[in-house]
């Protein structure tokens, strides 16, 4: 999938490209405090590579003097329309791009480097609840997955052409299911009746096809995971962006990163141990308060790691 640098937010929008009307935004940011910590306030210029209903971007915006702005990315077009209403009046520039394409939207505004930059690598609230986008298998709808919905292969299309080998490997690696290979011949078997279009269809074919009592984690998730890792080639992002990341930054400038699950968290915390451009500022990952994760349970999983340039 190639992505395509400054896309701004003054392309369709998702009612126009038939994703049908945004519900309002439900997304909590998860460490808002620890966040407004590891970043600098004032007349600087910050990057929320992942800016998502804009909950960050907000908060980091209404810290900010003088000349000082967010520039936020996403590759979800829903997505910023929901920020452009939460960051509504305030210093921030909302553009249709990956994080990975940073150093071009920062050169086309004639910036070479800036004093901050946060990336939030979760899945937001807001695409879980919208049963049209498929990332979440609590309510039937088209097995999508896709964050920049104007391309790329869908989850539906890996499923329907990757075989039994190919597929269990996916599993494995993005989801750490250790029944990829039953679940993988099983979809290949029931793929043969009739295509799986649907994640209904999918999460019952994954539940059928793993043994033993259900758990309080429903079966399905590994292999949900997996799928939307590979859809959106969300390690391969991580990774390319993270080897060039110091570059983006100032001498003094932080990278904050936000991980929440143990493949993103070892690609960061490598990223920022083993190159000496970097001063690490956590030595172990921040995660939420009892507090936090019980008005928003979503922040349990989350880890922040902190770095300066």
């Amino acid at each position: 999938m190639t992505d395509q640098p400054n896309r701004e937010t003054t392309e369709p929008t998702p009612q126009q490209e038939g994703f049908g009307p945004s519900p309002d935004k439900v997304h909590v940011p998860v460490l808002p405090q620890a966040v407004l910590e590891a970043l600098p306030g004032g007349e600087v210029i910050l990057l929320d590579g992942t800016v998502g209903a804009g909950g960050h971007a907000a908060l980091l915006a209404r810290r900010l003097t003088g000349r000082g702005r967010v520039i936020g990315l996403d590759r979800d077009p829903a997505m910023l329309e929901l920020a452009a209403r939460a960051t509504h009046g305030l210093p921030v520039e909302l553009v249709h791009a990956s994080y990975t394409e940073a150093r071009e939207v920062l050169a086309a505004r004639g910036l070479t480097a800036i004093d901050g930059l946060l990336l939030d690598l979760g899945l937001s609230s807001d695409q879980l609840a919208w049963t049209h986008r498929g990332f979440s298998f609590q309510n039937d709808g088209p097995l999508d997955m896709r964050f920049d919905t104007t391309q790329g292969e869908t989850a539906a299309d890996l499923v329907a052409q990757l075989d039994a080998e190919q597929l269990a490997d996916l599993f494995y690696r993005y989801g750490e299911e250790r029944f990829s290979r039953r679940v993988a011949r099983r979809i290949v078997e029931e793929r043969r009746l009739a295509p799986i279009l649907t994640t209904q269809r999918l999460a019952t074919i994954v539940r059928r096809a793993i043994p033993g009592r259900r758990g309080p984690i429903d079966p399905a998730t590994r292999v949900f995971q997996a799928l939307r890792i590979a859809v959106n080639r969300e390690l391969e992002h991580l990774e390319e962006f993270l080897g060039g990341m110091a570059e983006l930054l100032k001498p003094g400038g932080r990278a904050a990163v936000i991980s929440f699950h143990s493949l993103e968290d070892r690609k960061v915390k490598h990223a920022f141990r083993n190159d000496p451009r970097w001063t690490v500022i956590t030595k172990k990952p921040i995660v939420a308060t009892p507090e936090e994760v019980a008005a928003n349970p979503r922040a349990r999983s989350a880890k922040l790691r902190v770095a300066q340039r």
